[in-house]
């Protein structure tokens, strides 16, 4: 496939890579995973100056104009140095949802300061039980008078121990798997009712477990018509599902170039091991699954340009991908680097627990196999 950047694509990928290079070392990047916040709040500005956190948006809310494909270079890029900074979560999930679903004033208020690294945002959609699917959902948004009253529960928040608003999806009426009655409220973290248990992921990485007891909404703080949140919703999953796929990407790329690289100066019985034949062909392999998902993210990204069911189809065909090459890279990395390959001291056990996190992450393989078989 060829796939050319353009002038300032390429510009974007450089100014991100020039910062990793010489700010942000495996050693940086531990010692930030390893603080309550999990990431560190001056890259985060440092980010807002740069102009990243406005790629995603439009131009009249303030952003770069910016498509999937620019997220997807960009989070390519993030994945070699497995970043711990919520970009997903605040910029894909949050702000986009805001820019799509939002009013006005909502659009004013929220994105600017999203934008300038001021709000820190998590999406709350997923529930015990509705294994990623989003129209699973049990909680409930009962009217009260002009307003609503949420309750109900939701796991694995991306960065809702760090969040200033939730966005939280909560059904105003239908059944519990009903496409139709989703609707989508920006709450305050700390607003009464509101109970967050933050925890580190197994890659490192933060999130949180939310519960509602009757946390009171004003009207004003629903996205969009009531009951008609979904779609958008599934949209923006898409989004953020093609943008973690390519930081898997990235860091697929790290693991089997620092694996070639091992094996060149490994010697056993005389000579490196990267002579032996065997091992050859499992780097190959290696470098085969890498370039497959490449392809298939490059796919993803031109496809979501188009929208509707190809877009969805393209990033669930991604997602399985990205699971399958990054077990296999994974695997094969910690394999070939032996017991070095299960120490803390080497990069190699991290990029592996971290793609095997994403794999987990909206909507593991099983799910987008059964979602790209029910598309048409």
């Amino acid at each position: 496939m060829n796939f050319e950047l353009s002038e300032e694509q390429q510009m974007l990928v450089d100014s991100i890579s020039k910062f990793l290079h010489n700010d942000y070392d495996f050693d940086t990047r531990r010692k930030i995973a390893a603080t309550e916040l999990g990431y560190s709040a001056e890259n985060w500005r440092m980010f807002a100056e740069l102009g990243w956190l406005s790629v995603p948006f439009a131009e009249e809310n303030g952003g770069f104009g910016g498509t999937a494909v620019d997220l997807m270079l960009m989070m390519e890029a993030f994945g070699k140095a497995l970043i711990t900074e919520p970009f997903i979560p605040t910029v894909i999930l949050g702000g986009r949802l805001v820019e799509a679903l939002g009013d006005a004033g909502q659009k004013q208020s929220l994105l600017a300061a999203v934008i300038q690294g001021e709000l820190q945002m998590a999406l709350a959609y997923e529930e015990p039980g509705s294994r990623g699917n989003p129209a699973c959902l049990a909680t409930q948004a009962k009217a009260v008078g002009a307003d609503y009253v949420l309750t109900g529960e939701k796991v694995m928040v991306l960065n809702g121990h760090a969040a200033d608003k939730l966005l939280v999806t909560a059904r105003t009426s239908g059944s519990l798997t009903q496409r139709e009655g989703v609707s989508l409220f920006v709450i305050d973290a700390d607003a009464d009712g509101v109970d967050i248990t933050g925890y580190p992921t197994m890659e490192g990485g933060r999130a949180a477990n939310v519960v509602l007891n009757g946390v009171k909404v004003a009207a004003a703080q629903r996205l969009g018509v009531e009951g008609q949140a979904l779609a958008a919703v599934e949209t923006v999953l898409d989004e953020a599902t093609i943008a973690i796929g390519s930081e898997a990407v990235g860091a697929m790329e790290v693991l089997y170039k620092t694996t070639v690289e091992y094996c060149k100066t490994r010697k056993q019985f005389g000579m490196p091991i990267g002579k032996f034949q065997v091992l050859q062909h499992r780097m190959v392999d290696m470098f085969m699954a890498h370039e497959l998902t490449q392809s298939t993210m490059y796919m993803a990204g031109l496809r979501n340009l188009e929208g509707g069911d190809v877009a969805r189809k393209a990033a669930s065909a991604f997602k399985v991908q990205v699971g399958k090459a990054g077990r296999y890279i994974g695997q094969q990395a910690v394999q070939l680097h032996g017991g070095m390959g299960m120490t803390d001291e080497l990069n190699v056990g991290y990029y592996f627990k971290r793609l095997t996190a994403i794999d987990a992450l909206l909507g593991n393989t099983d799910y987008h196999l059964t979602r790209y078989g029910a598309i048409a």
